[in-house]
């Protein structure tokens, strides 16, 4: 089977948002709970966990307030799932031109 091969790479934003939801399922908490205490639609936090939407630094700090984790342990976790799975999508960067 060539399944690995043909698998989408995961996007940090994913492995952002799994990481997100395997802190808040350990602390037993259910989205509204979170969304409440970080001052987050329940909606925009779901899509958050589920790697559709990538959080802006405040809004990600304030979802961990409520989690009770340092930003640095959700960051860390992020990049120990980086090295783990090493599987993340490379973008290519466009060149920028300078003008003459």
């Amino acid at each position: 089977m060539i399944a690995a091969e043909t698998e989408r790479p995961l996007l940090m934003r994913e492995l952002l948002g799994e990481s997100l939801r395997e802190l808040r399922n350990a602390d037993q908490r259910t989205l509204r709970e979170v969304s409440s205490s970080a001052r987050v639609s329940l909606g925009y936090l779901s899509e958050i966990e589920r790697g559709q939407k990538e959080p802006s630094s405040e809004l990600l700090n304030a979802i961990c307030g409520a989690l009770g984790v340092p930003l640095s342990l959700v960051l860390r976790r992020v990049s120990d799932k980086f090295d783990d799975r090493d599987v993340v999508a490379h973008l290519t960067m466009r060149s920028a031109r300078v003008a003459a």
